[in-house]
């Protein structure tokens, strides 16, 4: 994407954002389901406190 860190006017900063990601080449399909590097997390015990 274009570097836009330089222009303030929040508008024209925009606009320019806007015109890059169109003309940017669309990005491919994923090839891994997402999140499937996550951590995978223990069903705690339900009900009463275990504790």
């Amino acid at each position: 994407m274009a570097d836009t860190t330089k222009i303030t006017d929040k508008l024209e900063r925009k606009k320019l954002k806007r015109a890059a990601r169109k003309k940017a080449a669309p990005k491919a399909k994923r090839t891994t389901p997402r999140g499937s590097q996550k951590r995978k997390v223990k069903k705690m015990a339900r009900g009463q406190s275990k504790r």
